[in-house]
């Protein structure tokens, strides 16, 4: 069988209140290493800005190393995730990621919000209640969730997204998604 993820817990809490499950956006600061000659190829502390990054735990969203390597972690925890290629960046590789990389990654969970794929954000969305979500209560809420990130985007760009989670979640073709089409999606995991 393919090797899989190598998780060692460098750091736990003192208490956890929470830890993450598939669907949850968390807030981690990370270092990525190449294993076969120890060099850094990204850190959220060098690179971006200092800045922290989101990620949604569950939908491919990074490698799949990622995905299976933080589930069931809390705030305050970080980890050491080795990652073989298959995992990773395979055959292919990425940037400066050669072919057939095994990785290491430094994870440091900072926080974890509902994602957007929770009960939670479908009422936080559903404005007025009547368990659908029209694209104007769907735009309102990515405005919101923009500007507390502090990311600015503009209409036209909103739009666009707005246009795309329709297309991929309105299964009826009706210009809502129901409480069903938003939380049970078949094709995710």
């Amino acid at each position: 069988p393919a090797a899989d993820v190598k998780v060692e817990v460098l750091q736990k809490p003192f208490l956890c209140h929470r830890r993450t499950k598939w669907g949850d956006m968390m807030l981690v600061h990370y270092e990525g290493y190449l294993e076969s000659d120890g060099s850094m190829f990204h850190s959220t502390h060098k690179h971006n800005n200092g800045q922290p990054m989101w990620f949604t735990l569950g939908i491919r969203e990074a490698i799949k190393g990622w995905d299976k390597g933080l589930k069931d972690m809390c705030v305050g925890e970080k980890r050491k995730l080795t990652i073989p290629p298959a995992l990773a960046y395979g055959k292919e590789g990425k940037g400066k990621i050669p072919p057939e990389s095994t990785l290491i990654f430094n994870v440091d969970l900072l926080e974890i919000r509902n994602g957007p794929r929770s009960h939670e954000s479908f009422q936080e969305m559903d404005l007025n209640d009547d368990w659908k979500l029209s694209k104007q209560e769907v735009k309102i809420y990515l405005k919101k969730e923009f500007e507390r990130h502090g990311a600015v985007v503009n209409d036209t760009q909103h739009d666009a997204l707005v246009e795309d989670i329709f297309d991929k979640e309105d299964e009826d073709g009706d210009g809502f998604i129901s409480a069903r089409e938003f939380t049970y999606k078949h094709d995710e995991l």
